[in-house]
């Protein structure tokens, strides 16, 4: 049960394009502006709009609580400079479709088609969308401000507050859980707590002390977050995360110690979705996988003259034709030895 493909038309910046995914790990990379965290927000939204719960919302409208155009309309993500257009949205798994067409000018012609179907395979899939800004430091009272609108923020930020709120068995970890935890705990020297629907950290070894989450580093509180959705289930085995620029205020250090999280997180049967503008981040990737891990690369560019986003993937990050993270670095040698043989 995993995402397999999307296909995109007239869609925010995108003209056409098709995707496929893999099971493991999914990377995209590209300048900013080809619609990498697009297409992860449209994918969580698939997901979530599966969900059986009382909280359960359509397609459609996740798609909007998720991109948040003005006034909530969806006509509104009908890609710009091409003139009354349907616009479509089409999420694949191997057994069904997911798919919402619209029109820039119909706000009636607005039609969701295999719903019925999507829900069945997918009511039980956990989704977890982590965006790139933190936000568990401001978590007070925010999903109340958000839902009554007295806040502007998308719904990926109260979707990952909620996920992280979610309360933590008392029952001893697995085998599992402690693997996790114990190399994450490493990281923040200190573990997750939350009072009163605020998050604290509890510095290890201090068990009388704990530090207000807007007190810690930010990378730190990100990659304590981690800590938190290990902790309370929320990352196990058939669930989808999605992960926009995990590098993001991280320690460089660190990156080798969350690359090896990730790639053990796929190998317990997480899919994984990654947006990075990180040279590390994607080449860590790259040179610590093993036979038992699966990891695909998406490019997404500007053709040339044209402004059209085109895809190119792989499973080798150097061989990529499209590769503006690689070719940045390559830049930055060249002036490199330009400068030492001046």
């Amino acid at each position: 049960m995993s995402l397999k493909k999307i296909c995109l038309e007239n869609f925010t910046v995108f003209e056409k394009i098709e995707i496929e995914f893999c099971d493991g790990i999914n990377v995209f990379l590209g300048d900013n502006g080809t619609g990498k965290t697009h297409i992860m927000k449209l994918l969580y939204a698939a997901c979530q709009a599966a969900q059986m719960k009382k909280t359960a919302i359509d397609f459609q409208t996740k798609v909007i609580k998720v991109f948040r155009p003005d006034e909530s309309s969806l006509l509104r993500l009908v890609r710009r400079g091409v003139g009354a257009s349907n616009a479509s949205v089409k999420v694949s798994s191997d057994k069904s479709n997911l798919s919402l067409l619209f029109h820039s000018k119909h706000k009636k012609k607005i039609v969701t088609t295999g719903m019925d179907k999507w829900e069945k395979e997918f009511s039980l899939l956990t989704s977890t969308f982590i965006p790139a800004k933190e936000i568990l430091s401001h978590s007070r009272n925010l999903v109340q401000a958000i839902n009554a609108g007295n806040v502007d923020f998308d719904d990926t930020y109260k979707d990952i507050i909620v996920a992280a709120s979610v309360d933590i068995s008392r029952g001893p970890d697995n085998e599992r859980k402690k693997k996790y935890l114990k190399r994450l705990q490493a990281i923040t020297q200190g573990r997750v707590r939350i009072e009163n629907e605020e998050f604290y950290l509890l510095p290890t070894g201090q068990s009388q002390s704990k530090l207000e989450f807007q007190l810690v580093a930010e990378g730190l509180r990100k990659t304590a977050l981690l800590w938190q959705l290990i902790k309370n289930g929320t990352l196990e085995n058939g669930s989808v995360l999605f992960w926009d620029e995990p590098e993001a205020n991280i320690n460089p250090q660190n990156i080798p110690a969350i690359v090896d999280l990730l790639l053990d997180l796929q190998e317990d049967g997480v899919q994984i979705f990654i947006a990075t503008h990180d040279y590390f981040l994607a080449k860590y990737l790259d040179a610590r996988k093993t036979k038992t891990n699966t990891v695909v690369y998406h490019a997404l560019y500007k053709l040339n003259g044209t402004g059209t986003i085109q895809h190119e993937c792989g499973e080798d990050f150097a061989l990529l034709k499209n590769n503006s993270i690689l070719e940045q670095s390559i830049d930055l040698y060249k002036e490199e030895v330009k400068k030492v043989m001046e």
